[in-house]
């Protein structure tokens, strides 16, 4: 029998795109923890985590960082904390209805049910206008969602909060260095949840952090990423088996050294793609960054505006044709995700986070991106632009 052989797909992605949608930063300083790590033999949760923790806390100004496993992990078990504070399995946590669907997941893994509130499309985030209707008896926490990098509203999302006597996790996946009104996006919430995921400006390929000021919430993340575990072999809590090992952490240890850089690069392209298509305003509607906050670039969002004369699809079908690699703006979770359906939603009770999936689409701002290419991204959606008989 011949041997089986694997095709390096991110390897053929790479090649084929001129503006690839991803990259990841491993150093030199983590290839030489990873052979320290394997030279020890101790590869599971040791010392490397632990700095990488450490380290992690310093950069976002609090004092307790847990590693898991992933970023929905992240988010699944910093709802699982509440449990610690008097929440029943069946209660319920407010998400954005428009979100990478881990968000829903992870508040169902941890045995809440997700109660959705539509966005505002401009700012693609929860809209805190709306907030206030979906609260009920059984809401336990609220879980805004930074996409893109974007802020949230945290000062109107903080005040009802504190209005009704709620928590708030942050998910702040694909905010990293992302600030809001002077002030770090993750330093808000009771907690925060960030993924570090190879997409991601602080990277461990696969895994997540939380961070939190509450030492008594980071003791409960920590017995929940091991099974609820506490001492040698209590177990206290229905936990998770969650946990970093040392090989990730020293990527994302080599990542936190170089992560001034990575979020400057990412800022310079984000920051020169939103000048750039001002002039294409009239037919895209994309992320803005307002002078009250700071974005933490994940991606470069597109929408195509009401009563434009083509379609995101062909939009999207142009651009990856001319060597542009894009991913669809997400989804409404609770009506367009088959797996929600038993929640009972229906198309139309999400018009805004189901227009911006119909019409949207993201492209790459990632570190790897030069100046030659977002003038290509630029160039190339003027020469679409064209193809439909408009003139800029």
């Amino acid at each position: 029998m011949a041997p089986t052989t694997f095709k390096n797909e991110d390897v053929t992605l790479k090649a084929k795109f001129k503006v690839p949608f991803g990259t990841v930063s491993i150093t030199e300083e983590a290839r030489k923890l990873i052979n320290e790590a394997l030279d020890r033999k101790w590869v599971t949760r040791g010392k490397y985590v632990q700095e990488f923790e450490e380290r992690f806390a310093k950069i976002f100004g609090v004092k307790q960082a847990v590693a898991v496993s992933s970023g929905t992990d992240a988010d699944a078990l910093a709802c699982a904390v509440l449990y610690d504070y008097g929440a029943q399995r069946g209660d319920e946590v407010i998400v954005p209805a428009l979100t990478f669907v881990a968000t829903g997941n992870a508040v169902l893994q941890a045995g809440f049910k997700p109660v959705f509130v539509d966005v505002r499309r401009e700012t693609l985030n929860i809209d805190p206008e709306k907030i206030e209707k979906a609260i009920t008896k059984k809401t336990r926490a609220i879980m805004p969602v930074h996409l893109m990098g974007k802020p949230a509203e945290m000062d109107r999302i903080m005040a009802i909060a504190k209005k009704d006597k709620l928590f708030v996790i942050e998910d702040a996946a694909e905010a990293h260095g992302a600030e809001y009104k002077g002030k770090k996006i993750g330093a808000f919430g009771e907690m925060a949840a960030f993924s570090l995921y190879a997409a991601h400006i602080i990277t461990t390929i696969e895994g997540g952090i939380v961070i939190t000021d509450n030492s008594q919430m980071a003791e409960a993340l920590r017995s929940l990423r091991n099974h609820g575990i506490v001492g040698k072999f209590e177990f206290r809590r229905i936990g998770f088996s969650a946990k970093m090992h040392e090989l990730e952490a020293a990527i994302g240890l080599g990542n936190i050294k170089i992560f001034s850089k990575i979020l400057e690069k990412r800022r310079r392209n984000l920051l020169y793609l939103i000048n750039k298509f001002k002039r294409f305003d009239k037919y895209f509607l994309t992320i803005k960054e307002e002078s009250h906050e700071k974005i933490g670039p994940h991606a470069f969002s597109i929408i195509v505006r009401e009563g434009a004369k083509f379609t995101k699809d062909e939009f999207v079908q142009f651009i990856e044709s001319n060597g542009i690699d894009s991913r669809n703006l997400f989804y409404s979770i609770p009506t367009q995700c088959p797996s929600y359906k038993f929640l009972g939603y229906k198309l139309g009770d999400f018009p805004e986070a189901e227009y911006c999936s119909n019409n949207g689409t993201h492209i790459g701002i990632h570190q790897d991106i030069e100046m030659e290419q977002l003038d290509y991204i630029v160039e190339t959606v003027d020469k679409f632009l064209r193809s439909q008989g408009i003139k800029i």
